[in-house]
């Protein structure tokens, strides 16, 4: 049964299978002719095939290398090397199942990933474990209560209505051991619950969920192409002509056209159109293995060659969990009333700081009314009709053109403040501090140290705020109070390019989607940005946007290795098989060898690039120490 399998897999690779048995024993049995005509039949196939194939290429404008396979084949049969065409056909059809392999290995990371997608989903009924009912996990809606069993998958993003629980969120964040929560906080999908059943209601549809978001990632790099096609391009027309030269020479040398065929069948072009993607392939499973979704190779090859880079601030160099430190009430304003009304407004924001503003005053105890109406201005703030009165909540400049008495409020390093408007006055400013990324520094350094020459920060806070953060990390070109389209058209002015941007929210998503790679924070990221960006980071660390930088060159370079150890390879066989020395089914046979060879090599890119001294140690020092 799995050989008929393989055989709906990969019929031209069974056919020659079967036909090159059957020509073997008729050659044994005196039979010439019969196996001749079988062999003739069989490779004409393949010709046929390969010939439309090439065809449709070139009315693309796309030359490809098949040229030297059709003539290696059409050369063999007519000097009557039939065994050696049916090798030639073994070695293509083959070369299909060994690279299905090869891939399936180097993206092994990647598909274990999809294994794991939660399919269904235990609902509680009339309150009780004992009454649940299965349904596909795309059928939860949001306040669904679902029961999640012993060592199974949290099947949506949900809250913890059971006591405590211990999950493990190895497969989302890398941490290897297993993750503590308590009742009130919230568990993201694809996390493995621990030993005891625990009940959870559902917080968001299963599409809007973060392991499905992060499937939906590896579907998309899966799916992509990688660029070998743009890679095997740049050699195949000057190897083309090589090998046709060397041919060519050895038959006039020779006066023998069989030197013309012995020197060809060498000259197949399996190295360069298998070990590049395979070696892309790997690239992208050892990105995930870091903890990072990268979205096709092209942006593994982008990511090699990385010469400029920007970072957001808010919840990118910095933690993105902004904590209120002062409540500074304008005069005759109380402050406890000031927060009370401002974290009401801040429910119907997305901003980082709402959550801070939110949380702090839950935490004080202050009830949050409900609004009449609500509205967000993306980068600018939040208006809302709270208990019958309006309310303004955001940047300076903004609360400013509609309460014109607002003022600044002198603030430190570090600390960042949302203004507050009752009523068309000035009501006060809450004073936030949101810490910086422990690694940040090194990260900047790092990125330096690999070539990175350029690196700025694009962020909408005010240029006191940005600089005072920028500094300690090395950062010296800082652009502030930006708006997304100003991010846009200062990310485009950028160079020397490609340009790496970095960022989290959903304002970031415009620059992420412009810049030459954009990677999305996806950890604690919007959707929106994760959905522009061409990477997401799937550790709340900033340590995978390195690590990516540094694998796209390794893996950029492990797959030119494996080009040009199959060009030296094939050129070195074809000038010794142009003496005559190797039989046209030997060669045949030596370069499926070399097939492998540059295969295993391309597998190289699975093992990722060895940690670099300096910049790279004192990154995961600064991890250690969080």
């Amino acid at each position: 049964m799995r050989l008929l399998r393989l055989a709906r897999l990969y019929p031209l690779l069974a056919g020659g299978v079967l036909a090159t048995i059957a020509v073997t024993l008729l050659s044994l049995a005196g039979l010439h002719d019969a196996g001749r005509w079988i062999a003739t039949v069989a490779v004409g196939v393949v010709i046929a095939i390969t010939a439309w194939d090439m065809v449709r290429d070139i009315l693309r404008a796309h030359f490809g290398l098949d040229i030297l396979a059709l003539i290696a084949m059409v050369a063999t049969l007519l000097v009557g090397e039939y065994i050696a065409s049916l090798v030639i056909v073994l070695m293509l059809s083959g070369g299909e199942a060994l690279e299905d392999y090869a891939s399936r290995r180097a993206a092994r990371d990647l598909t274990a990933l999809l294994d794991r997608s939660p399919q269904t989903a235990h609902v509680v009924e009339n309150g009780t474990d004992a009454s649940t009912r299965d349904v596909p996990v795309g059928e939860v809606v949001p306040d669904m209560e679902l029961l999640v069993r012993p060592s199974e998958i949290v099947p949506v993003d949900a809250v913890l209505l059971s006591e405590r629980a211990s999950f493990d969120e190895s497969s989302l964040t890398g941490e290897s051991l297993p993750v503590s929560r308590v009742a009130g906080e919230e568990v993201l999908s694809g996390v493995v619950n621990g030993s005891n059943a625990v009940r959870v209601r559902a917080l968001r549809h299963s599409a809007d969920s973060q392991y499905q978001q992060i499937v939906a990632l590896v579907h998309e790099a899966q799916q992509s192409k990688a660029p070998t096609v743009r890679l095997a391009d740049r050699f195949a027309v000057p190897f083309t002509l090589v090998s046709l030269l060397i041919a060519g020479v050895a038959w006039w040398i020779a006066g023998d056209p069989l030197r013309f065929a012995q020197v060809l069948v060498l000259a197949t072009p399996c190295p360069l159109l298998i070990a590049a993607p395979v070696a892309f392939l790997g690239g992208l499973s050892r990105s995930a293995k870091e903890g990072v979704i990268v979205k096709g190779g092209g942006v593994i090859e982008q990511l090699a060659r990385v010469r400029s880079a920007a970072f957001d601030k808010t919840g990118t160099l910095t933690q993105g969990r902004p904590e209120l430190v002062e409540v500074r009430a304008a005069d005759g304003m109380d402050a406890d009333e000031v927060l009370r009304f401002a974290a009401s407004a801040e429910q119907y924001s997305s901003h980082v700081l709402a959550e801070g503003v939110r949380r702090a005053a839950v935490d004080r105890g202050l009830r949050l009314a409900p609004a009449a109406f609500a509205e967000e201005i993306a980068t600018n703030g939040v208006t809302a009709t709270i208990e019958g009165r309006a309310v303004v909540v955001g940047k300076p400049a903004y609360v400013a053109s509609l309460a014109p008495d607002t003022r600044r409020t002198e603030l430190v390093s570090g600390q960042l403040a949302a203004y507050v408007a009752i009523d068309g006055r000035f009501a006060g400013a809450l004073v936030l501090a949101d810490a910086v990324r422990p690694e940040a520094a090194a990260v900047v350094a790092g990125l330096r140290a690999r070539g990175v020459g350029r690196i700025a920060m694009l962020t909408g806070d005010t240029e006191a705020t940005a600089a005072a953060i920028a500094a300690p990390l090395g950062v010296t070109e800082v652009h502030a109070e930006l708006l997304p389209a100003q991010k846009v058209t200062l990310a485009a002015e950028m160079a020397p390019r490609p340009l790496l941007m970095v960022g989290d929210g959903v304002n970031d998503a415009p620059v992420l989607a412009a810049a030459d790679v954009g990677v999305a924070m996806g950890a604690r990221g919007s959707t929106a940005a994760g959905e522009a960006a061409d990477a997401v980071v799937l550790k709340d660390s900033l340590l995978p946007v390195l690590r990516a930088v540094e694998i796209g060159r390794h893996t950029l370079q492990v797959a030119y290795a494996a080009i040009w150890i199959g060009i030296v390879l094939s050129v070195g066989l074809m000038l010794i098989a142009a003496t005559g020395v190797i039989p046209a089914v030997a060669g045949a046979f030596i370069q499926e060898l070399v097939d492998l060879a540059t295969i295993l090599y391309a597998l190289r890119a699975l093992t990722g690039p060895k940690p670099r001294r300096g910049a790279y140690s004192a990154t995961r020092a600064a991890m250690s120490c969080r």
